[in-house]
């Protein structure tokens, strides 16, 4: 059974810095393009980042400037981070992974961000 396991949520003051991961439980990760989405109440889930296999990435337009995703194949971990956190940022992030034909998409069980001062 494939496992997306999100970590590093919490409280971040509005300006201060956001780095969470997402584990992945398989070997398989490095074929897969993986993804950051985004939750806030009240809100469809949106899309935050996106980075491909060989570490191109893209960005919805809210997050440019101020994400970064990162993938680590080594360690079948991917990163998502932010040195500028806004009250809006204020969410549950999923980790998904592209699991192709054979596993569909995959979800994280999601971590829960609050920028408060």
């Amino acid at each position: 059974q494939v496992q997306l396991v999100e970590s590093g949520g919490g409280l971040v003051q509005p300006g201060g810095s956001l780095r969470l991961s997402c584990e992945v439980s398989v070997t398989l990760f490095s074929a897969w393009p993986m993804a950051w989405y985004r939750q806030a109440p009240g809100k469809q889930r949106e899309l935050v980042a996106a980075i491909s296999t060989d570490g191109r990435s893209n960005y919805a337009d809210f997050a440019k400037g101020r994400f970064t995703i990162s993938r680590d194949n080594f360690k079948r971990t991917i990163y998502l981070q932010t040195t500028s956190a806004k009250v809006e940022d204020t969410a549950v992030y999923f980790c998904n992974a592209d699991g192709g034909r054979t596993f569909g998409s995959l979800w994280g069980q999601g971590t829960q961000v609050t920028v408060s001062s």
